[in-house]
């Protein structure tokens, strides 16, 4: 019996990842990114794992659906975990929230941003800008 309910997707999720995994695109970003097409079937298990699970409460469905929401993130996480290049820190250096370079601030100052940030500074009203549209009837 389950005692404590895990945070699981709502269903419609595990189907749109299946549908974005089986798609045109999906299989074309798989492609250059892995030099292969990936398995797109587990995102339909996990869909009608979660549909049984919410339609009649099916515990071996949903323990299946833990247990492939734990692979996945394991999976996820793999790359961060055996990283050894990087020294991992337990606090933010020193100096994190230091002011920024001058030169830095020059470039910046009549930005976009820097005249938006600017604006938040002085507690001025935000202006919404009105920008011209075109559309064809």
């Amino acid at each position: 019996m389950i005692t404590t309910i895990p945070e699981v997707r709502p269903c419609f999720v595990y189907d749109a990842e299946f549908s974005e995994c089986s798609s045109f695109r999906g299989r074309f970003q798989q492609y250059f990114v892995h030099g292969q097409y990936l398995d797109c079937q587990q995102w339909k298990i996990d869909y009608k794992n979660c549909q049984l699970w919410t339609s009649i409460q099916d515990e071996t469905a949903f323990e299946s659906l833990i247990e492939s929401e734990e692979k996945r993130r394991t999976d996820r996480l793999r790359p961060h975990y055996a990283n050894t290049t990087w020294k991992k820190r337990n606090a933010p250096p020193e100096d994190w929230n230091k002011p920024l370079p001058e030169w830095f601030n020059k470039i910046n100052e009549n930005s976009y941003l820097g005249i938006k940030a600017d604006e938040l500074k002085s507690g001025a009203e935000p202006v919404l800008e009105k920008k011209d549209s075109c559309s064809i009837s």
